[in-house]
C-alpha cells in the first residue's frame, strides 16, 4: 500500500494507471467490509451499497489528481459516511432518522466492531451482515443472492448467470429482499441462544454457493476468484469459532481449504490444466493438512453430513501422491452415501463419474444416460462433458462429439469454452484416461 500511495500523480490515468488499480484493489478486498459497516450504522442495504459506490466513483476521479490517500480504504469508507450523513440529513420523516445520523456522526467505521445490543460477544460486521442476508424471513433462493451481491460483491448480472434467470429478475429480486429487510426491522446482528442453530444451515448452504462462485467463477475471465474464495474461507472460519462443535461447519471449512489448496495450479498459461495433470508439489499442504484434520475430527463427532463427506471425498484427491494412486472404489463408497442423504442430480453425476473412474465405464455411462432424461441437468455443461469423456473412452467417438458440442453450447467461462473447443479440435491428442475440466467444490465431474 505504501509504495502504491508514494506514486501519487501517475502520467497516464487510465484503466491501468496506479490510482485505478489501487481502487481495483480497495474495491475488491475492502468493499464488503465498509458495507458491512455501514449497514451496522444505518441499517439500511440500499443506502450503504449506494454510498459505497459513490464513494469508489469519487476515488476514481479524485485520486489521479489528488493522489493516492495512505489509507485508500479508511478514505472510501469516510466519503461513504458522510455522503450517507447527506442522504439522511435529506430524507423525509427526518426524525425518524435522528438515531442513524446521530451513529453516522459519531462512529468511524472501525476494524475492531463494538458489541450490538442481544449479542454476546464481538463479531466481525462481515459475520453479522451473513447472518442478516440469511435471516428465514427470507427464501433461500433470496438469501444466496443477497449474500453473493452484498458481501461477496458481486454484479447483479453475475448473479443473474449463477441462477441462469434473466438480469431484470435478478435485480427485481434484490430490491425486494433488501426491502424485506429494512420494513420488517430484521435486526443486524449474528443470533445468540437458541436462534443461532436454525440458522446455521442458511448459513452454511450460502458460504458454500459463494466459494463456489469463487472456485469455478460463472462469468470472471479468470476461472478462480481468489478474492472470493478467500472471504468464504475466513467467513467459515468465524462460523467455526462461533459453533467449534457443529460439525458441518468444520466440514465445510474443510471442504474450503481442501480445493482451495490447489488453487495455483488449475490454470497455467491461460489454459484449463485437469486434476491429474496438476503439479502436486504446488499444492497448498499447510492448508491439505488443516482440512484432512478438520473433516477427521467431524466425523468423529458422529453427525455426519454432506458437507463432511464432500470434504472427505476431497481429502482422498488431496492427499493422493499420484493419481494413480487415488482411491476411487472409496470416493464411489462416500458418494452412495452422499447420495442417500442429498439426492441432488448433481450428486448422482458424481456419482456416476466415480464409478467409471473406478474402472465400470459402461455403468457409469448408464446412470449418466438414465440422469439426462429428464432435462434436469440439460444446461449443465459438465454434465455433457463428462458424458462425452465416457463415450470417447469407450470408442462412440460421433456420440463423444456430440455430447461436447452440447456442453460447448451451454458453457459460458471463456476458459472453459478453450478446452472443450480442444476437445472438438482435429489434433486432441489427449488418451482415453484423462478426466474433465473441475466443477463446483467437492465434484468428482471435476476428475
Amino acid at each position: 500500500m505504501r509504495e502504491e500511495a508514494s506514486q501519487s500523480r501517475p502520467d497516464a490515468v487510465g484503466p491501468t494507471s496506479v490510482p485505478a488499480r489501487v481502487v481495483e484493489r480497495v474495491y475488491r478486498e475492502e468493499r464488503a467490509t465498509i458495507v458491512a459497516g455501514l449497514i451496522r450504522l444505518c441499517g439500511d442495504f440500499s443506502l450503504a451499497e449506494d454510498v459505497v459506490q459513490d464513494a469508489f466513483s469519487k476515488a476514481l476521479e479524485r485520486w489521479p489528481e489528488d493522489g493516492v490517500p495512505p489509507n485508500p480504504a479508511g478514505w472510501v469508507a469516510t466519503s461513504a459516511r458522510r455522503r450517507a450523513i447527506d442522504l439522511v440529513r435529506r430524507a423525509e420523516r427526518f426524525r425518524e432518522k435522528a438515531a442513524v445520523l446521530r451513529r453516522l456522526e459519531e462512529a468511524e467505521i472501525e476494524a475492531n466492531p463494538v458489541v450490538l445490543p442481544g449479542e454476546d460477544g464481538p463479531h466481525d460486521d462481515r459475520l453479522r451482515l451473513l447472518f442478516t442476508c440469511c435471516h428465514p424471513a427470507l427464501s433461500l433462493e433470496a438469501q444466496v443472492a443477497l449474500t453473493l451481491r452484498v458481501v461477496g460483491g458481486l454484479s447483479t448480472r453475475e448473479i443473474a448467470r449463477a441462477f441462469l434467470i434473466a438480469d431484470t429478475t435478478m435485480g427485481q429480486r434484490l430490491v425486494r429482499a433488501k426491502a424485506k429487510i429494512r420494513d420488517a426491522g430484521i435486526p443486524f446482528r449474528v443470533p445468540v441462544g437458541p436462534a443461532l442453530e436454525p440458522r446455521l444451515s442458511a448459513v452454511l448452504s450460502v458460504l458454500y454457493l459463494v466459494f463456489n462462485e469463487g472456485y469455478a467463477a460463472t462469468e470472471s475471465e479468470e476461472l478462480v476468484r481468489r478474492e472470493l474464495c478467500d472471504e468464504a474461507v475466513r467467513l467459515a472460519r468465524l462460523v467455526v469459532e462461533l459453533m467449534p462443535r457443529e460439525p458441518e461447519a468444520r466440514g465445510l471449512l474443510a471442504l474450503m481449504l481442501l480445493h482451495h489448496a490447489r488453487r495455483d495450479t488449475r490454470v497455467a498459461d491461460g489454459e484449463v490444466v485437469l486434476l491429474e495433470d496438476q503439479d502436486r508439489a504446488r499444492w497448498d499442504r499447510v492448508a491439505v493438512d488443516e482440512g484432512a484434520a478438520l473433516v477427521e475430527d467431524a466425523l468423529r463427532e458422529g453427525r455426519v453430513g454432506p458437507y463432511q463427506i464432500q470434504a472427505a471425498i476431497a481429502a482422498l484427491h488431496a492427499q493422493a501422491p499420484t493419481p494413480q494412486a487415488t482411491d476411487w472404489p472409496q470416493i464411489v463408497a462416500l458418494y452412495t452415501v452422499l447420495e442417500r442423504i442429498h439426492p441432488t442430480p448433481v450428486v448422482r453425476l458424481n456419482l456416476a463419474v466415480a464409478i467409471a473412474m473406478a474402472g465400470n465405464v459402461a455403468g457409469g455411462l448408464a446412470m449418466m444416460d438414465a440422469l439426462g432424461e429428464d432435462g434436469a441437468l440439460d444446461r449443465y455443461h459438465l454434465f455433457h462433458s463428462a458424458r462425452a469423456d465416457l463415450l470417447r473412452r469407450l470408442g462412440r467417438a460421433e456420440a463423444s462429439r456430440t455430447a461436447y458440442e452440447r456442453a460447448l453450447a451451454v458453457c459460458s467461462h471463456p476458459l472453459e469454452r478453450r478446452f472443450l473447443e480442444r476437445r472438438l479440435g482435429p489434433n486432441d491428442t489427449t488418451g482415453p484416461g484423462s478426466s474433465e475440466p473441475e466443477g463446483s467444490a467437492g465434484s468428482a465431474a471435476e476428475s
